[in-house]
């Protein structure tokens, strides 16, 4: 039997970058009980994310760029090695995920593979992220990528035991990314 909620305040805090609010709920449990919580939400919109790889190569396009919620809890550089991704704004999950692509990475993706979706952080942020994989070669390669206007990305094409040692040893700690890393291993695209 489903959980009965019953919102009882819906407060907004912020709505500058994405829009942060203050809920105040009871939740029914099945035995009758009710809890009352207070959370607050963070809705930063639906996102993709894409691994590209290259099967020849036994290699992987990343992607390296400063995060500031990294840099404040501990990542001295803030820079995050991850795979490409985007919000969704008002595109569909592949429509944004190969314009993503050729503006990070450069690549020029055709055809993507939709692998799943996952909520990365239920406890209070509202996101759906889309994971994707396609094969990348050199001619797809369309400019340099590095991202737009605004941001200062880093293209990396990692071999594919390069990239899973960095999971190992703490260079790759993004969690889409180490997600999509351990699918291609286990799907045997490549090989360790």
């Amino acid at each position: 039997m489903p959980l009965k909620i019953n919102i009882i305040k819906d407060k907004l805090l912020s709505e500058n970058w994405f829009v942060l609010r203050n809920f105040t709920y009871e939740l029914t449990r099945n035995n009758g009980e009710v809890l009352r919580h207070k959370r607050e939400v963070y809705d930063r919109g639906n996102g993709a994310t894409i691994l590209l790889y290259n099967r020849e190569k036994n290699s992987v396009v990343l992607t390296r760029q400063f995060r500031i919620a990294t840099y404040l809890n501990g990542n001295e550089s803030g820079e995050l090695i991850e795979a490409c991704a985007g919000l969704l704004d008002d595109d569909t999950p592949e429509d944004c995920i190969r314009k993503e692509a050729i503006e990070e990475t450069g690549y020029q993706v055709g055809k993507v593979e939709k692998l799943w979706e996952a909520y990365m952080s239920p406890g209070g942020v509202t996101e759906i992220l889309h994971f994707f994989a396609a094969e990348y070669s050199e001619a797809q390669r369309a400019n340099k990528g590095g991202g737009v206007e605004d941001e200062e990305i880093t293209v990396l094409e990692l071999a594919f035991p390069e990239a899973l040692a960095m999971v190992k040893n703490g260079r790759i700690r993004d969690g889409k990314t180490i997600m999509l890393l351990q699918h291609a291993q286990l799907a045997g695209w490549l090989h360790a």
